[in-house]
């Protein structure tokens, strides 16, 4: 059977857990220079409808890790970008390769793209989510408390696909949440609903992160909401997490954001750069975590 993550959902609680256990098994034995080759003989497709860094720097860098082939596409190297059903791309793509990662906009195209795929896809990015992240930022949690059960926070746009995955992952594992955001930038109602009282939105930042052991904030203004800027900026004005902010935290509070960042904007520079910053670590955590999909993905 066909399996694919395009959420969170898409792998049990048990399989969250053992993915954050080879993760960092796989991190630690990286350091020490030991190799492996649980990808030998696979090749996996990386598509961009969107552009990107981390995602495309961390799949790439982690399948050969783990000695698999890497084949990338992007829009405007492949008929995509010339108005190609994805449904085609799929079909045809899937017949050469293992995996299929797609970093795409709406997520009925993911949800096309996976079923006339005959192999796994996983969503590297979609508008309604960004499950790939998660895993790295929850593993980040892990490492720093030894549980993901910890209150947290999300500061920012509520609507955006990072809040919307913090939403699902506080459903699925029960920790709880309070999301900050102005009027009009709250997550969907029924994923609130379905959390089932595990997340709560606020307006004001500052009672949001009360007591809180993880901060997680992003950008204001995403891929494709370019002409909202000058908007977005006034909507989330008082905003940004800074020293003050996180002073009203846990003593042992840490800070996520998933990058790029604006200093100044979402975060500030102090924050950012701070001890209570575990930013690098997560985005780190990137590759380890989905190396560790792929390996259940993708079974040996």
């Amino acid at each position: 059977m066909i399996r694919h993550f395009l959420r969170l959902a898409d792998l049990t609680a048990t399989e969250h857990q053992t993915l954050r256990t080879r993760a960092k098994l796989l991190k630690k034995e990286r350091a020490a220079g030991l190799r492996h080759a649980t990808l030998a003989g696979k090749t996996i497709a990386l598509v961009f409808e969107k552009s990107s860094t981390r995602t495309r720097a961390s799949f790439e860098a982690g399948i050969k890790q783990l000695g698999g082939d890497v084949l990338v596409l992007d829009a405007q190297g492949s008929q995509l970008g010339r108005g190609e059903p994805i449904e085609d791309t799929a079909r045809v793509l899937s017949s050469y390769v293992d995996a299929i990662m797609l970093r795409t906009f709406g997520d009925e195209r993911l949800e096309a793209f996976a079923k006339f795929s005959r192999v796994p896809v996983i969503n590297g990015l979609s508008d309604g989510a960004h499950p790939v992240q998660l895993l790295a930022d929850l593993q980040t949690v892990d490492e720093n408390f030894g549980t993901i059960d910890v209150p947290m926070a999300f500061v920012g746009d509520g609507s955006s696909n990072m809040a919307r995955s913090f939403v699902e992952a506080a459903r699925l594992f029960g920790f709880l949440l309070t999301i900050a955001c102005p009027e009009g930038y709250e997550p969907p109602a029924d994923e609130i609903a379905a959390a089932g009282g595990r997340v709560r939105v606020v307006r004001d930042p500052r009672e949001a992160v009360k007591g809180v052991s993880v901060v997680n904030t992003d950008v204001w203004t995403s891929m494709g909401q370019e002409a909202e800027s000058k908007k977005r900026l006034a909507a989330f004005a008082g905003f940004t997490v800074d020293g003050a902010m996180m002073a009203l935290a846990a003593p042992d509070a840490i800070v996520l954001h998933c990058l790029p960042a604006h200093r100044g904007e979402e975060i500030s520079a102090e924050v950012l750069e701070g001890a209570q910053s575990r930013v690098w670590q997560q985005a780190e955590n990137r590759m380890h975590a989905q190396k560790a999909l792929l390996e259940i993905l993708l079974p040996t």
